[in-house]
């Protein structure tokens, strides 16, 4: 026969063990961690050069992006 005692612990233990779950789930969730990127400057312009000349970005765009990624390593 259970009482209400017991019913009441398991209750409590149930809980427990589901916030402790939901805390090992929950750091990857709204992380506002930020991924570093590294790649070198040399091989983002590389990428980008090969992009201009298979065709993917215009003239106007790898100049651009060319700038960017050269002002943004300074």
């Amino acid at each position: 026969m259970r009482t209400k005692t017991h019913d009441n612990k398991v209750t409590l233990i149930c809980l427990l063990a589901a916030a402790v779950l939901s805390l090992t789930l929950l750091p990857g969730c709204g992380s506002t961690t930020h991924v570093q990127n590294q790649t070198s400057v040399g091989q983002q312009l590389q990428d980008l050069d090969k992009s201009y000349k298979d065709g993917l970005i215009t003239q106007k765009e790898y100049e651009k992006l060319k700038k960017k990624i050269i002002k943004e390593n300074d």
